[in-house]
């Protein structure tokens, strides 16, 4: 898919980049695969703002993906690659060879009329979900599972992709694309190939209002605040942080302050974090 630029016959427009879409092949979604989605423009049940920023945009329609994959050993045909407004990748409608219909992420390459499968006796190429036991080592799969039979949890944005580095006992070892090494459990399912619609991140939104139609409400920085609002808040003019370094509206540190949990049951699985020193134990 390409970028795809605009006349600028607004100061905004000039920068603005969109996608062009040549990848998608159907307009509207199957109506048996979506449901209503409910907005709550982060409030909580009473009515208070537990979530900032939340608020607004475009109506939406939530497409059921089909994570778990797990309707094996019957071939399935790609009937339509197709937009999804709830994530960065594209997805593909398929239809197995019984007749039932799902939504799948789309992966790089993906085309209409594919025959792709899941289960222990598919191919291991592109799209089709197998066990990490069965993938050859070095191959790049996406849409992993972290507990077997539990549906994809990583490697699921737009353009991203996890290499199979080793497989020991019981753990399979993925480079994730953070950099960092993790063991998985080696019946954990996975899909061949990179997610697609990689150019992504190469848009420029070029206007608030194109935030604001993507629910997105505005941030305000805690220096213009007042004390009471924000602890970099107050003071004459343009006045300095005033503390050790930067903080949250609660008084957190801002920057750098680590959130994971030492006593956390995966740290064993984490072999390398994303940069480079190992985790300590």
């Amino acid at each position: 898919m390409g970028i795809k630029k605009y006349t600028p016959y607004t100061p905004s427009r000039r920068n603005m980049t969109g996608l062009d879409f040549t990848e998608i092949t159907k307009n509207a979604p199957d109506k048996t695969l979506t449901v209503s989605l409910k907005k709550n423009s982060g409030r909580n049940n009473q009515g208070k703002i537990t979530v900032r920023h939340h608020g607004g945009g475009s109506r939406r329609k939530y497409r059921i993906i089909d994570f778990k994959r797990n309707k094996d050993n019957i071939p399935a045909t790609v009937l339509s690659i197709e937009y999804d407004p709830n994530r960065t990748a594209n997805i593909a409608l398929i239809c197995y060879a019984d007749g039932q219909k799902a939504y799948i992420l789309a992966p790089q390459g993906l085309k209409v009329g594919q025959k792709i499968m899941n289960g222990e006796h598919a191919e291991a190429r592109l799209g089709n979900c197998l066990p990490l036991s069965l993938i050859p080592i070095g191959t790049e799969v996406h849409n992993v599972e972290l507990y077997p039979g539990a549906g994809a949890q990583m490697v699921r944005s737009a353009g991203v992709a996890a290499q199979l580095m080793a497989k020991e006992g019981k753990y399979a070892t993925l480079r994730l694309p953070s950099g960092e090494m993790r063991m998985v459990p080696i019946n954990c399912r996975a899909t061949i190939g990179v997610v697609g619609n990689g150019e992504h991140s190469l848009v420029n939104i070029g206007k608030a209002g194109r935030k604001r139609h993507m629910g997105i409400r505005p941030t305000v920085r805690g220096s213009v605040m007042n004390p009471n609002d924000h602890p970099h808040g107050g003071g004459e003019g343009r006045a300095p942080v005033g503390r050790p370094g930067p903080c949250t509206p609660w008084g957190k540190p801002a920057l750098g302050l680590k959130t994971r949990s030492k006593k956390k049951a995966s740290n064993k699985l984490i072999v390398r974090r994303r940069d480079g020193k190992a985790l300590s134990k």
